[in-house]
């Protein structure tokens, strides 16, 4: 994994072989992976080294990233794959690192000094799913004070963009890369109630279920209503019950209803089995017919983020960074990504293994416990 997406992008021997070492730090057994821990995992005296690396060694965080996608192409891409879009918060404190300030972070939920990534995951239904691209949220705040953002690094050409903007810049690159295949795109109401967002979709065939908050506007027989007043006039046979996929308890169960819009377009709504009055809004729009199960498989793989998100803190220290510089925290978080994929890929097993063969790759990765530093090479 190393030789292949990481170590081409180093001229010199130095910083790859610390680029190589901060990777190990990251799949390793370390309860933190800050500067300070992964220096003394590597053997260094200090944390310079591995400051370095991120903030000022040259080499290409992009094209990282890039060989990254093509490599969760070759290894876990399929024709019915999922890209999902979402953002995750990381608490700071102070306000000199790129982008902080008190926003909203759906990580800690609610209104927190910190700064947020949003991200893009794909899907391989069956097998399992990896971050393939990240941005940085720079709030409207930032743009108003310069010396701000000279202090924190950021380029003089990066300009406000909104996270469906970030959102967006993902996806195209997804889109645009000749070697990833997948199906759909979701992601959930912040990025689904924007018009824009669904509108670039459109114009690009990508089929897409985002899910939108309860006052979404719709055109129904001329009559304009929101989406919660659509789904209550619905008659009790309207709804059907459907398992959205796995969750740590087994299949999750819901009631499902969907109203046409237009040719490939529909209104979806998730009822709770439990209480009539729990409901969440999807609107779908596909190249061509679509059945309803498919629909319930794409809305319920929107939480695999989620688990990327999750896995990524726990396992490879996607959030114990202890950097302020823009570029910085691209290359943390780069590298972090690259991590969980190899071990996504050593679970996965090669590419078209059975089930079987699947679950023995876990098994065997659960009992080392973290990555055996054999299976990378420089």
């Amino acid at each position: 994994m190393f030789a292949q997406v990481v170590a081409p992008f180093f001229g010199r021997r130095e910083p790859r072989i610390r680029a190589r070492g901060y990777l190990l730090g990251l799949l390793s057994s370390l309860e933190r992976k800050n500067g300070w821990s992964l220096a003394e995992f590597a053997g260094d005296a200090t944390p310079d080294g591995m400051q370095r690396l991120l903030n000022h060694a040259r080499w290409d965080v992009d094209a990282v990233r890039d060989a990254l996608r093509a490599q969760v192409a070759e290894r876990l891409g399929c024709l019915d794959g999922v890209l999902v879009v979402d953002d995750t918060g990381f608490e700071k404190k102070g306000r000199r690192s790129a982008g902080v300030q008190r926003q909203y972070t759906g990580t800690a939920g609610k209104i927190t000094n910190c700064q947020v990534g949003v991200f893009a995951s794909y899907l391989h239904p069956g097998r399992q799913r990896v971050l393939i691209d990240r941005e940085l949220y720079l709030p409207a705040s930032w743009f108003t004070a310069p010396e701000r953002r000279t202090d924190a690094g950021i380029p003089e050409q990066v300009e406000f963009a909104t996270k469906p903007e970030l959102a967006w810049r993902m996806i195209e690159r997804a889109a645009d890369d000749p070697l990833l295949t997948f199906a759909w795109l979701t992601a959930d109401e912040g990025y689904g109630d924007n018009p824009v967002l669904r509108e670039r979709c459109r114009s690009r065939g990508l089929s897409y279920v985002f899910a939108v908050s309860c006052d979404h506007p719709i055109v129904l027989a001329g009559r304009k209503m929101r989406a919660d007043e659509v789904f209550a006039a619905l008659e009790e046979q309207a709804w059907q019950r459907y398992s959205c996929g796995q969750g740590a308890k087994g299949h999750r169960y819901y009631d499902w209803a969907w109203i046409p819009l237009g040719p490939a377009e529909w209104l979806l709504a998730r009822r709770s089995i439990t209480d009539s009055g729990e409901l969440a809004f999807y609107t779908c729009w596909a190249t061509g017919p679509v059945a309803l199960p498919e629909l319930v498989r794409v809305a319920g793989s929107r939480w695999s983020v989620e688990e990327c998100f999750q896995a990524t803190k726990n396992e490879v220290g996607l959030d114990h960074y202890q950097v302020r510089k823009h570029l910085a925290w691209y290359r943390h978080v780069t590298l972090a990504m690259v991590a969980h994929a190899h071990l996504a890929f050593l679970a996965a097993g090669p590419p078209g293994a059975t089930g079987a063969q699947q679950g023995e790759a876990f098994s065997g990765l659960a009992t080392q416990g973290a990555l055996p530093t054999g299976t990378i090479t420089a």
